[in-house]
C-alpha cells in the first residue's frame, strides 16, 4: 500500500468479505502508528486482524531512538491483545498466539511488535509450540437447554415480536441459521449497520436497518414491539437513541457471546452468553411459531408502505440517493461487493442499496472512519479476484486514502468507485 493505513484497512476488507484473518505490516514509529486508526476501527467492529510492527532494537527501547514509539503502549485500549517480543525464542508461540487470538470468540485485532535484532536473529524452529494463554477462554459452553426452553416459550407467547440481529451473526456466518429461524417462526427481522445482508433486503419480513440513521418503519416496530429477540449486537448509541425509551414496552431476549455486552447498556429479561450459531441451530429445533401475530405482520408491512426510503424523484439533476440506487438495479445479478467512506453517502449507501447475501456490505460501522472505503474495496478486490468490488464514496472520504488508486493500478486490482462529490462533508453541512 502507499500508506500503512490502506494497508490495515485493505487486511479488513480481505477478513471482513472472508471471515479469515487479514494480516498487516508496517515499520517502526509513524509506521506503527499510521495503524493505529484501523486497528481501533477492527477492535469496535470485532474484526480478526494481526498487525505485525518494526520495533529498536531491545538494546535501545526506552532511548527515544530513531523511529521509536511505544506501539504496544499506545495500542493497549484498541487491541484484543498485544505483544513486544524481545527473544526470537518466543516468536513461534507468539504468532501461533495472535491468530488464535484474533479468530477465536469474539474476534478482534491483535498488534505483535518486533524489535530489529530479533527480526535478524534465526533459531530451530518448533512448529508445535504449545501455546501459553491462562484465563483466556474463548469457547463458552453450548447455550443450556433449560435457556433455549425459555427462549422459545416467551417466542410462542409474543404477540408482537422483532428480531434484532447485529454483527455477531455475521462474525459467526449464522446467515442461513438466522434466515431459517425467521422461516420457521414468522417473526420480521431489523438489523444493525453491521447486519446488512443477514436478511434479504426484498424479503417481506426484512425491516432493513434500525436507529437514526434507519428506516422509519424498523423504529417503529422496535418501539411498540413486546418481545425483542437481539441476537450478536451490543445496543449502540446510533440504534437506541435514549436508552431508556429503546424497547421500552418489550421483554428482551439477548444474545452474544461476549459476556460483557450482556446488560451493558441495556438490561436483557434473558441474557444468553452463547454462540449465536449455536443457539440458533439448536433453537430452530424446538421453536414454535408465536401464536397469532397475523395482525402484527399486517401491521408491519403497512408501515413498510407508508414509510418508505424516499427522495425527491421530480428532481431533474441526479440525486446521490438516485445513483446509489440505480446502481444497486444494475448489478443485483452481479457478483456484488460494496464497501464505504464514512458521512451521508455511507447512509444512503445503507438505505438505498439492497444488500441479499452476508459479507458482501463493508462498512466503518463502530468507529466511523472516513477514508475506508477505497483501501478495504483494495483488499476486497484481493480476495474475491472475480467479483465485481464498488466503493462508494464522498469526496472527502475518498480523498483521505486517495493515494491507493496507485496500489489498485500497480496491483492490478479492477476496484470500481462511485464517487458523491458534493464539494463538502456532506453531514457536517447537514
Amino acid at each position: 500500500p502507499r500508506h500503512e493505513q490502506g494497508g490495515a484497512f485493505a487486511a479488513q476488507g480481505y477478513a471482513r468479505s472472508t471471515g479469515k484473518v487479514g494480516v498487516a505490516m508496517a515499520t517502526s514509529g509513524p509506521g506503527a502508528t499510521n495503524l493505529v486508526t484501523a486497528i481501533a476501527d477492527a477492535k469496535l467492529d470485532s474484526i480478526p486482524l494481526v498487525c505485525l510492527t518494526g520495533q529498536v532494537p531491545t538494546t535501545v527501547i526506552g532511548t527515544d531512538a530513531f523511529q521509536e514509539t511505544p506501539i504496544v503502549e499506545v495500542c493497549r485500549g484498541i487491541t484484543k491483545h498485544h505483544y513486544l517480543v524481545t527473544d526470537v525464542a518466543d516468536l513461534a508461540r507468539v504468532m501461533k498466539e495472535a491468530f488464535y487470538i484474533a479468530t477465536t470468540g469474539r474476534p478482534g485485532p491483535v498488534i505483535v511488535d518486533l524489535p530489529k535484532d530479533v527480526q535478524l536473529d534465526s533459531i530451530e524452529v518448533d512448529w508445535d509450540v504449545p501455546m501459553n494463554l491462562p484465563g483466556y477462554k474463548p469457547h463458552v459452553p453450548d447455550v443450556a437447554d433449560e435457556k433455549l426452553r425459555q427462549v422459545a416459550a416467551q417466542i410462542l407467547r409474543a404477540k408482537r415480536p422483532i428480531v434484532y440481529a447485529g454483527g455477531g451473526v455475521m462474525a459467526s456466518d449464522s446467515a442461513a441459521e438466522l434466515r431459517e429461524f425467521l422461516r420457521i417462526t414468522g417473526i420480521p427481522c431489523t438489523t444493525t449497520v453491521m447486519g446488512l445482508g443477514l436478511v434479504p433486503a426484498n424479503d417481506p419480513l426484512s425491516l432493513d436497518m434500525l436507529g437514526m440513521h434507519g428506516s422509519a418503519y424498523a423504529n417503529y416496530a422496535v418501539r411498540d414491539c413486546d418481545l425483542l429477540i437481539a441476537l450478536g449486537v451490543r445496543f449502540d448509541d446510533r440504534v437506541t437513541g435514549k436508552v431508556d425509551a429503546f424497547a421500552s414496552h418489550a421483554k428482551i431476549i439477548h444474545i452474544d457471546i461476549d459476556a460483557s455486552e450482556l446488560n451493558k447498556n441495556k438490561e436483557a429479561h434473558i441474557g444468553v452468553c452463547g454462540n449465536v450459531r449455536q443457539a440458533l441451530t439448536e433453537l430452530n429445533k424446538i421453536v414454535q411459531p408465536p401464536e397469532d401475530i397475523s395482525a402484527w405482520v399486517k401491521h408491519i408491512k403497512d408501515l413498510k408502505a407508508k414509510y418508505p426510503f424516499s427522495y425527491d424523484e421530480s428532481f431533474d439533476g441526479i440525486l446521490q440517493q438516485h445513483a446509489i440506487r440505480t446502481l444497486s438495479e444494475m448489478t443485483a445479478e452481479m457478483d456484488t461487493y460494496v464497501t464505504v467512506g464514512v458521512g451521508q453517502h455511507q447512509m444512503w449507501a445503507a438505505q438505498f442499496f439492497k444488500f441479499n447475501r452476508p459479507r458482501t456490505w463493508h462498512s466503518s460501522s463502530g468507529l466511523g472512519t472516513m477514508g475506508f472505503g477505497l483501501p478495504a474495496a483494495m483488499g476486497v478486490q484481493a480476495a474475491h479476484p472475480g467479483a465485481l468490488v464498488i466503493d462508494i464514496d464522498g469526496d472527502g472520504s475518498f480523498q483521505m486514502n486517495i493515494q491507493e488508486l496507485a496500489t489498485c493500478h500497480c496491483e492490478e486490482l479492477p476496484v470500481k468507485v462511485l464517487l458523491l462529490n458534493n464539494q463538502h462533508l456532506g453531514m457536517v453541512v447537514q
